[in-house]
């Protein structure tokens, strides 16, 4: 396995696997209160089984090469993650995604760890175009796309329903030439 280090605070972004899925289940268990209310990852996750099998759908899509996760460590503890959710080689776009729990908020993890996903997906597989989609009310998720230096492409007023509310997307986006610029 690897480990990339997201800074001097000890941080690493693993690869996150079916073989951690009671590791993954105690950290979505602690950030289910924060994680919920903006997607439904957590609620993929409760149980054992339901943990693995979250775990197995990304391993599949990374085989497939169309998506992969991420865990964030901080100081050996799972603390949240990254992921690509939507990876498509052939018209060069994909679609990076965050979830956290409390122990890892103000720490800058999110940013740092997508800076990287970003950095592989632009230089390594000649991504054009990454995209973040985020709930106009998640707050947190829309400073972390700003921070990155994203563009807002717009809003999809009342795009999905969860737990009985409908939610504006707002889609931020970086074009590959804007993201080496911004790295140069």
């Amino acid at each position: 396995m690897f480990a990339v280090s997201l800074g001097e605070d000890g941080a690493e972004l693993r690869p996150l696997e079916v073989w951690q899925a009671e590791e993954f289940l105690a950290h979505i268990d602690r950030a289910r209160e924060l994680v919920d209310p903006w997607i439904p990852f957590a609620a993929f996750a409760t149980d054992l089984e339901s943990a693995r099998a979250l775990l197995q759908r990304y391993a599949d899509k990374q085989a497939a090469d169309t998506g992969r996760l991420y865990g964030i460590w901080l100081e050996g503890t799972l603390v949240g993650g990254v992921l690509f959710r939507i990876f498509d080689t052939e018209s060069g776009n994909c679609e990076v995604g965050c979830w956290l729990e409390s122990a890892g908020e103000g720490r800058g993890l999110v940013t740092r760890a997508v800076r990287k996903l970003i950095d592989w997906a632009v230089e390594e597989r000649g991504m054009h175009r990454v995209e973040w989609v985020a709930s106009s009310a998640n707050t947190r998720s829309v400073a972390v796309a700003k921070r990155l230096g994203m563009t807002r492409d717009g809003v999809l007023r009342e795009s999905y329903p969860y737990r009985g509310t409908r939610h504006d997307s707002e889609i931020w986006s970086v074009l590959a030439p804007e993201w080496r610029a911004q790295q140069g």
